[in-house]
């Protein structure tokens, strides 16, 4: 079987959030709060959810789709500023009928500012698809689902102005 070139690709995604810093990193830093925001797709069970934020520390997010096929997610932070940035790069694998893909690779970084009484959110990320996958059909989606974990979390954190 010939290996398939690596595709790449790059997004970036800005959010406003109703919160201070504060608030919005501690939903990326607690795993309690990132398990309200940061799910699989509709159709996905958790199957295991490790944090250890911090720099060096470790992320896991493994889920089951209803299909069968498992989604497994590990990452490394590399950098955290609290309240600042945090940057870390991660690996998602596909396993079906026990058999594991590595699907990419990214670098993904998280900027935190204080507007007002607010915080802009920026993400960015930069894939490395190693499966065969598409290069703008892939980044394509993997922006869509990140679009769709940074909408749910303005639903997870307190208000600026709900002291």
């Amino acid at each position: 079987m010939k290996t398939p070139l690596i595709e790449r690709g790059s997004f970036s995604i800005e959010r406003i959030y109703d919160a201070s810093p504060v608030d919005v990193f501690a939903a990326w830093s607690q795993v309690e709060s990132k398990a309200r925001w940061f799910v699989g797709p509709e159709n996905w069970t958790l199957v295991t959810r490790e944090l250890d934020f911090r720099r060096g520390g470790h992320e896991l997010l493994h889920g089951r789709l209803a299909s069968g096929r498992d989604t497994i997610y590990t990452a490394r932070f590399h950098e955290i500023v609290p309240d600042v940035r945090i940057v870390y790069v991660y690996d998602m694998h596909y396993q079906i009928h026990g058999q594991k893909t590595h699907h990419s690779v990214s670098i993904a970084t998280v900027e935190l500012e204080p507007v007002r009484r607010q915080t802009r959110l920026l993400f960015a990320e930069q894939v490395a698809f190693l499966d065969g996958t598409d290069g703008m059909e892939g980044t394509a989606s993997r922006e869509h689902g990140t679009a769709a974990h940074l909408d749910r979390l303005r639903n997870h954190i307190r208000p600026a102005n709900q002291g």
